[in-house]
């Protein structure tokens, strides 16, 4: 059996919300609702014609049975049509892309729906009292932080992986400080120059008040000065030794993002024009101690398998979890730091951790399409030592 090419034929997503901020009395299967119908609405296909809907999603305790299938038949998407989450925490929506990819390649569907969503507001504190507690208090636990958050092997916080980092490749808190300060300015002008117009669909919330409507990130920071950066204390490390801070870390945050995708004939066939094909992916798997540095691998693998250079990528979304990963990955990689993430990052827009890897790519798609540029790679860091990236090509 041939294999097809693979393309993606719309890619949208919502604003990025602050943690209990403009999104957060919204579960994240309605932010997925939201991006699936406006992504189908841009590629002019009907519900009825969808194969399957594939959403990742990190934080779903008491968000209800399969949230994706809750956001795809909240999208108006008949029942007869499956729908699936998926789980590989910050890469879970790049991956969920992937699956879909693989599944049109290989002739199981047609038009697949793939993305991420997540509510990092919503997701709830926890007691297992299953046996009882017949004496003394119950501890809650934050699944923000348990199935989020924390290194399920060393028992230690995110944060302390990327000192991990920080420590290993020898960067400094200077730098860390200098690399935030960059991601928000670009970011700030980005949304001064409308960078995010096409790849924004505005969500409606519904308050006291009457309807208000979310139209841009709210994580971001336009007023950013290093002064500001230096004043800040290493959140993580508290014993003198510490550069990681709030200023150079990503954000708690809520968002959702969607892209179609079906086979090259198929776009012709309905005289579609495509974003961008799909050229490559690759996943791979590190220490967990330094899970910032799983881009690397994975990296390397996608550019060898699309027979690509790192010369030859027009345009990097690399994940910001930390600035310390950001800067271990842009220095063995050997990307030019002109190329990467040119409109702000994580650390500027935000981490929803389901999502970030659908939005990277949508942003990736949009930046190549509004700067005239062909070829780009998206990846990110996986809690648990893992790296995830793929290659797309206008066409």
């Amino acid at each position: 059996m041939a294999l097809c090419d693979v393309v993606i034929v719309s890619a949208v997503r919502t604003p990025v919300g602050s943690f209990n901020g403009g999104l957060s009395t919204l579960p994240a299967h309605d932010l997925g609702s939201v991006v699936i119908k406006e992504a189908l609405k841009r590629a002019k296909v009907e519900v009825e014609d969808v194969s399957e809907v594939i959403m990742g999603q990190v934080l779903t305790a008491a968000q209800g049975q399969n949230p994706a299938r809750q956001a795809s038949m909240n999208a108006g998407i008949p029942d007869s049509v499956p729908s699936w989450g998926v789980n590989m925490l910050c890469g879970s929506g790049l991956r969920a892309i992937v699956l879909g990819a693989q599944a049109v390649k290989v002739g199981d569907s047609t038009v697949v729906v793939a993305g991420g969503q997540e509510s990092m507001s919503k997701a709830p504190h926890a007691v297992h009292m299953r046996s009882g507690v017949k004496m003394g208090e119950a501890t809650m636990t934050d699944t923000v932080m348990s199935d989020g958050l924390m290194d399920a092997f060393n028992n230690y916080h995110m944060g302390i992986t990327a000192e991990n980092v920080a420590k290993k490749w020898n960067i400094t808190r200077a730098e860390q400080d200098q690399f935030a300060l960059t991601s928000q300015l670009n970011c700030a002008k980005a949304q001064h120059g409308g960078a995010f117009k096409q790849e924004i669909i505005p969500v409606t919330i519904q308050t006291r008040k009457g309807p208000v409507e979310v139209t841009k990130d709210e994580f971001p920071r336009a007023d950013c000065k290093i002064e500001g950066f230096k004043k800040l204390k290493p959140y993580f490390l508290t014993d003198g030794t510490g550069t990681v801070t709030p200023g150079n870390a990503s954000g708690i945050n809520d968002g959702a993002a969607a892209v179609v995708l079906m086979s090259q004939a198929e776009a012709a066939k309905r005289q579609l024009e495509p974003m961008a094909k799909i050229v490559s992916w690759a996943q791979a798997g590190v220490d967990p101690a330094v899970m910032g540095t799983g881009p690397i691998p994975a990296t390397k693998k996608a550019l060898q398998k699309a027979d690509w250079s790192v010369g030859d990528v027009d345009m990097f979304e690399l994940n910001e979890a930390f600035a310390a990963q950001s800067l271990a990955v842009v220095k063995e990689l050997g990307c030019d730091p002109s190329k990467v993430n040119v409109s702000g990052g994580a650390i500027a827009i935000g981490h929803p951790i389901g999502a970030s890897g659908a939005r990277i790519l949508v942003t990736l798609l949009h930046g190549l399409a509004r700067t005239g540029k062909r070829r780009g790679v998206a990846a990110l860091c996986i809690g648990g030592g893992m790296g995830i990236a793929m290659c797309v090509e206008r066409l």
